[in-house]
């Protein structure tokens, strides 16, 4: 099965399937090293967040980079997020144009709401609500003034979506969500689907503990042995081969290089049905559910 290596949003706009993820990734020394292994891969989608704590460094870092690698800054797609602490209106714009200055850049690719909650705030709490649309209403004025070219959620259920959808008859660009075999979320995908929103995981290969359930899965390692391939090529080819968004992350030359390489095979439909007959409802991560 052929699968194309971009997806168009509603936004108009052209995102990698594939991009790199940057959480706990920090340090201008190792931001460098990883994101020169991941434009020599050829990775052009960077996903970062103002709660990892990097976006200088990668501002940096790019600004060196892509003259390297003969890339302008229209050749890269770049995501951002949000922080939990800065949910308002005002609050929202603020911290946005603080991510765009330490990345140095006049634009986002797309921007992200990282949380459906606000930090600081019992997950009941009614405000919660009410200050996703504030920040959902500052990013749709940063859009219309250029400085976001796409906008959308993170760990956001599909009550959450609704929300804002009914108040501003404006649908997120993607919805970026905990997704892998031991954590399908067919009613959400498929709530996306209709609502145009585009549906990227993150998570794909599970946590960075030693205890890593997805790594170690017996039906995943029969597969990549029978492929020739490593588990993690395996998990984010059953990803795309659904049309599903990845970001994983590496600090990891070779993993790097590695993961990037999903589109020179495609899984049989036996082995897609086996891999999703692994589902246990399993969060390896946050789960967003008791929010309000």
């Amino acid at each position: 099965m052929s699968v194309t290596m971009s997806v168009t949003l509603n936004s108009g706009g052209v995102m990698p399937l594939i991009g790199f993820g940057t959480f706990k990734i920090k340090g201008k020394e190792l931001v460098y090293k990883v994101l020169d292994a991941a434009l020599a891969a050829g990775y052009r989608s960077i996903d970062t967040a103002s709660v990892y704590r990097n976006e200088e460094d990668i501002g940096e870092s790019l600004k060196e980079l892509l003259p390297k690698y003969g890339l302008k800054r229209q050749d890269i797609f770049i995501t951002s997020k949000l922080g939990p602490k800065d949910q308002g209106c005002g609050r929202c714009r603020q911290s946005c144009l603080q991510s765009l200055h330490s990345l140095q850049l006049d634009y986002l690719d797309l921007y992200l709401i990282h949380w459906p909650g606000t930090q600081g705030m019992q997950p009941g709490d009614a405000r919660h609500r009410d200050l996703r649309l504030q920040s959902w209403s500052d990013m749709i004025k940063l859009q219309t003034e250029g400085k976001l070219k796409a906008i959308g959620v993170s760990n956001f259920l599909q009550h959450h979506i609704d929300d804002l959808i009914k108040a501003t008859q404006h649908n997120p660009a993607v919805l970026q969500i905990e997704y892998h075999p031991h954590l399908i979320q067919r009613g959400l995908v498929d709530f996306c689907i209709s609502k145009g929103i585009h549906f990227q995981a993150y998570s794909s290969l599970g946590t960075t503990t030693d205890h890593n359930t997805l790594l170690t899965d017996p039906v995943v390692s029969t597969i990549a042995k029978q492929r020739g391939v490593s588990l993690a090529r395996v998990l984010l080819r059953w990803a795309v081969q659904r049309g599903i968004g990845v970001i994983p992350k590496s600090t990891d030359s070779d993993h790097i290089r590695d993961n990037m390489d999903i589109f020179s095979f495609s899984l049989s439909d036996e082995e897609m049905v086996s891999l999703d007959q692994l589902d246990t409802q399993s969060h390896l991560c946050w789960n967003p559910s008791q929010v309000l």
